[in-house]
């Protein structure tokens, strides 16, 4: 049979040490939530700059790319906006919470429902950091194929809305 008996008195570094981790514990959903919005305006200017890289240079027509190449190019950019739009919405769900009521009697005491909520928010932040970056790789990969995939040897005729 196993007894339990009380331990020794607790001492004064283990009372500051107690005060700290409840510190901690009271700002922890902040500071994951400041963090969280630093990287989605970081990893937002991190796609505006792609984008804009990416319209200024490369072919503007995918249709003169060799066959099957335009078709890689909008898999490529749909892949894209896909894992950005997911990795935007998990950015915004790091960053302001989840978007549900919870119902009064389901909320746990406070530190421990702050600390479940930040534990959700930094899984949302990785997750939206991977899809972000995920994104941002297609992206670079699409333009790479425009730049450099084959031209089409028999592109469409143009034609011509001028008469004479």
């Amino acid at each position: 049979m196993i007894r339990l008996r009380p331990g020794p008195p607790a001492t004064v570094a283990d009372l500051h040490r107690a005060q700290q981790l409840a510190g901690l514990l009271r700002g922890e959903l902040e500071r994951v939530r400041a963090a969280a919005v630093a990287w989605r305006n970081g990893l937002g200017g991190l796609l505006v700059a792609l984008v804009g890289f990416s319209l200024i240079r490369g072919r503007t027509d995918v249709s003169t790319l060799a066959p099957h190449w335009g078709a890689l190019v909008g898999v490529l950019l749909l892949a894209a906006l896909a894992a950005g739009v997911a990795g935007a919405l998990a950015l915004l769900r790091a960053a302001h919470g989840r978007l549900a009521v919870t119902p009064v009697a389901a909320l746990p005491p406070a530190p421990l429902g702050d600390h479940v909520e930040a534990t959700a928010a930094v899984r949302s932040l990785r997750t939206g950091v991977r899809l972000v970056l995920l994104c941002t790789a297609l992206l670079v990969a699409a333009v790479g194929v425009t730049w450099y995939a084959p031209a089409d040897p028999d592109p469409p005729a143009a034609v011509s809305t001028t008469e004479r």
